[in-house]
């Protein structure tokens, strides 16, 4: 690979031991991958992958970073695992990420979003060596009014189901800790990253619309939408990681500057609904089909959720680098791609290098 330009300073992290909670999840593994690809050193701190198809697997990734199995409410395991890497940056992705389990087990989701949280802020705050904490919650630590304008970094945190209760707690855990602890480290930067509707390629769990639209479709029955007229702002993974990365970065050399709260999203004119992403993905694989159904839950489920990300735009510098339809057709390329046989690693990193060219 040869030298990255300045566009967006991937070079700063060349060298720097870098640690990732949550690395075997979706994101976590696109991040990985990427902060391999660019000379980092990595650890990463997460359960195991799930069983059956996972794109951590799929990629080989334990064999190519210092992979460490632990769960973040295993405090002393994970403060020793911080302690043994001594990292310079750390991204905190490690969570229950799904509103339907968060309905099925509320406990372990606070549990693991709250404490968990708690315990990687403490482990944190132990470890001399870090410059530079992206602390990522969700778009869903907002208290949803189903406004149709987006929300920002100071508006009111909530939450009616568990899991975006768990985020805004989350969120006013790592308050109290910036403010009562992380403070008298003028070295240190630390901020929270608010991101959502998060889609690419290499996602397989359960009841998230991208991977259960390739499920049904390899099974060879209908997609089933519950909800097809419900709006998201649809972002490829990429998008927000590209954020998280150009904050790091930031953190690291303007601690004062940077701390604080950031959305990452699209703009509000790339709004989509749950039908259009399921008729993209059967376009793009040349199969498929549609039926709506009841739901036959009583879950509470958000229709309509914006971020407002001016914050980001004008002060980071950073925004969307794909439209809704490029979002579309590279996620659907992806699993086309990798179900057709082609070779993983080879399909992530053409797409890496598409959306960050300055990576060829």
């Amino acid at each position: 690979m040869g030298k990255i330009n300045m566009d967006h300073n991937l070079e700063f992290f060349r060298g720097k031991r870098v640690l990732v909670t949550g690395h075997t999840g979706f994101k976590g593994t696109w991040l990985t991958f990427l902060l391999k690809e660019v000379g980092a050193e990595v650890m990463g701190y997460a359960l195991s992958p799930e069983t059956g198809s996972s794109h951590f697997k799929l990629l080989g990734m334990q064999e190519k970073m210092n992979h460490v199995v632990g769960d973040v409410r295993d405090s002393s395991n994970l403060n020793a695992a911080m302690q043994s890497f001594q990292p310079d940056i750390v991204f905190h992705l490690a969570a229950q990420a799904l509103v339907k389990k968060s309905y099925e087990d509320p406990a372990i989701t606070f549990d693991t979003n709250v404490m968990g949280s708690v315990n990687l802020l403490d482990a944190v705050r132990h470890c001399s060596t870090v410059r530079s904490l992206v602390y990522i919650t969700s778009d869903k630590c907002y208290e949803n009014l189903e406004w149709v304008w987006g929300y920002r970094e100071t508006d009111k945190l909530g939450g009616h189901d568990p899991y975006s209760a768990s985020k805004a707690a989350a969120e006013i855990a790592f308050s109290s800790y910036a403010r009562s602890f992380l403070v008298s480290r003028p070295t240190l930067g630390a901020a929270t990253a608010r991101a959502g509707n998060v889609i690419g390629g290499g996602d397989w769990a359960e009841d998230r619309i991208v991977p259960d639209c390739i499920r049904a479709i390899e099974k060879g029955t209908a997609i089933k939408l519950r909800n097809p007229n419900a709006t998201r702002p649809w972002q490829h993974v990429l998008e927000p990681l590209s954020g998280y990365l150009k904050l790091a970065e930031k953190l690291y050399e303007q601690p004062e500057k940077y701390c604080g709260s950031w959305n990452f999203g699209p703009p509000t004119s790339e709004v989509r609904n749950v039908h259009d992403v399921a008729t993209s993905i059967i376009q793009t694989l040349g199969r498929g089909s549609i039926e709506i159904v009841h739901a036959q839950d009583h879950y509470h489920e958000a229709r309509l959720l914006q971020l407002n990300c001016d914050k980001a735009h004008q002060e980071l510098g950073w925004s969307s680098r794909w439209g809704v339809e490029k979002t579309f057709s590279a996620t659907a390329e992806w699993y086309k791609a990798v179900l057709a046989g082609d070779n993983v690693e080879e399909v992530t990193r053409t797409q890496l290098r598409d959306f960050f060219p300055e990576l060829l």
